[in-house]
């Protein structure tokens, strides 16, 4: 895992794929934050890339876990 956290801090972005691994969701629960307008995503030719901001812009607006 640190060998990938490392390639997606060279280039920048995140696969689909590699964004699921980083926050630990699924595909369907990514496209489902894309298609709510809470993750921006942007088309390289066929490919759908995250940029790294944006997935941390991202994981900063998730709401703060209570422990009851």
């Amino acid at each position: 895992m640190e060998q990938q956290e490392a390639r997606h801090t060279a280039n920048g972005v995140f696969s689909v794929n590699d964004f699921c691994v980083w926050a630990g969701i699924g595909r369907t629960a990514v496209y489902a934050e894309m298609k709510a307008g809470r993750l921006s995503a942007r088309k390289f030719g066929r490919r759908t890339i995250i940029p790294q901001l944006e997935a941390e812009r991202w994981l900063e607006s998730l709401p703060m876990q209570r422990n009851s």
